[in-house]
């Protein structure tokens, strides 16, 4: 299995390509994109300025050395099915030519990662919801009532904890999880994936072992996790596929995060996160108590 030493230079790696390859580019017509302050954090906002009265929130953590707009497709897909998505900048990001600080790779093992590993992370989201619902430019508009958490790597294993994987950053009111390729193995040794208290699905790419695995096998991520719950697991994705630099598997990925968004978000009976789409390599549900 491999350790978190190579998890962390894989990433860096990965980041360094990024950097170096991914472009913003074109936007969609109806979506806003802002660089704002909220209650004194760097964060990137998308939303549909035509809609008028609240939107659901979705608030996306990026992933080790990535910045807020790593996966703007996706972010611009949701805002345009109706979300109020908004993506704080972490103290880890790294969206500049420049070595990301030696203190925050994460050379620890994963069976030794506590609830104080990247708590400042959980933090910063606490802190972008709570501003969120004073701030007199965007209260009106973010439907808090209507909460979820998306996030890619170390954002998915950012929000898995915020859902419940590690008690004390419990975050109230969340209402799903969507996990994209999540580091998972620190929870492994907790069980913390039990006290899930959202509906979660988690995406991962079938050329992508390093994330995949310990979500997939017996035992691990998906199966530690209460349902209601999914596993999709997008044909031909590596664990870039999720970021603007990925070409392979958008409209699965997009596809299913509305489809289990908007059942669980919004509300919708009709959404089917279990219907079987194109660029599928493999799919699981446990939609018991849904």
């Amino acid at each position: 299995m491999p350790t978190s030493r190579h998890h962390a230079a894989w990433l860096a790696l990965a980041f360094a390509a990024a950097l170096a390859f991914a472009t913003p580019g074109s936007a969609h017509e109806r979506v806003r994109e802002e660089s704002v302050d909220l209650g004194g954090f760097a964060a990137v906002l998308w939303f549909d300025p035509v809609r008028t009265g609240p939107q659901p929130v979705v608030v996306f953590s990026h992933g080790m050395y990535m910045c807020p707009t790593q996966s703007r497709y996706l972010m611009r897909a949701l805002a345009e099915d109706g979300y109020f998505v908004v993506a704080p900048r972490h103290a880890d990001s790294n969206c500049q030519f420049s070595l990301p600080a030696i203190s925050r790779f994460g050379f620890k093992p994963s069976l030794m990662w506590s609830e104080t590993d990247y708590r400042d992370r959980a933090e910063d989201i606490r802190e972008i919801v709570a501003a969120l619902g004073v701030d007199h430019r965007y209260a009106s508009r973010a439907d808090l009532s209507r909460l979820a958490l998306a996030g890619h790597s170390l954002g998915g294993y950012t929000v898995l904890g915020l859902g419940g994987a590690w008690p004390s950053w419990k975050l109230a009111g969340v209402r799903a999880i969507l996990a994209l390729t999540p580091y998972s193995l620190p929870f492994q040794r907790s069980g913390g994936l039990r006290h899930l208290t959202a509906p979660v699905m988690y995406q991962a790419g079938s050329l992508d072992p390093v994330f995949t695995l310990p979500i997939e096998l017996a035992g691990g991520a998906y199966d530690q996790s209460p349902a209601p719950k999914y596993l999709v697991e997008v044909d031909g994705a590596a664990h870039l596929a999720w970021t603007d630099l990925g070409i392979s598997g958008r409209d699965a990925i997009v596809g299913y995060a509305i489809a289990f968004l908007d059942r669980y978000v919004k509300g919708d009976a009709t959404a089917a996160p279990a219907l079987k789409r194109p660029g599928t390599a493999a799919i699981a549900h446990d939609d018991a108590g849904d």
